[in-house]
């Protein structure tokens, strides 16, 4: 059995992992996005947006007196170089890339709410407090891939029809 409180410090650990995992396939993303302005932009914008989020995880995890998991860490950062090599190998990396962003802040989005009910629940308001501050960074992001699912997909596919033109990143 375990208490309220040690199930919001190991999701809490698992927070932290997914925020390593998130700015490593962000940036690995950033870097060879280029004929896609927007979306490397707005991408840009939420690597910054999660350096804060782990800023915040992190004095949750120092006040509560746990630190991150360094097993989880690395598996996140793993499995984002993973993606981001699988990814450099399609030809259609630019869409795959924004799908997965789009799934992957969706799992995010599920994990601050979790880690709100669970504040909630340990009577920890520091950490309900950050977790409302993130959510709302997440929904957003999630958002945004979602509305410009279409241009991004047109524009790749204009790229992709043209001769001598790469269309892939």
């Amino acid at each position: 059995m375990a208490t309220p409180q040690e199930n919001l410090l190991d999701w809490l650990r698992d927070a932290h992992a997914m925020e390593q995992q998130a700015e490593s396939m962000l940036k690995a993303q950033s870097e060879r996005l280029e004929h896609y302005p927007d979306l490397k932009a707005r991408i840009d914008q939420h690597i910054q947006e999660t350096l804060g989020q782990q800023k915040l995880i992190d004095g949750c995890l120092s006040r509560l007196g746990g630190g991150s998991s360094t097993l989880k860490d690395m598996t996140g950062k793993l499995m984002a170089f993973g993606q981001a090599v699988g990814g450099s190998l399609m030809s259609d990396e630019v869409i795959k890339g924004a799908m997965a962003g789009y799934v992957f802040e969706n799992v995010e989005i599920a994990m601050y709410t979790t880690l709100i009910a669970a504040a909630k629940a340990a009577g920890d308001q520091e950490t309900l407090a950050a977790c409302e501050q993130i959510l709302p960074q997440e929904q957003a992001m999630a958002e945004w891939l979602l509305a410009h699912m279409p241009q991004v997909t047109e524009a790749f596919l204009i790229r992709s029809a043209a001769p001598n033109t790469e269309a892939k990143k």
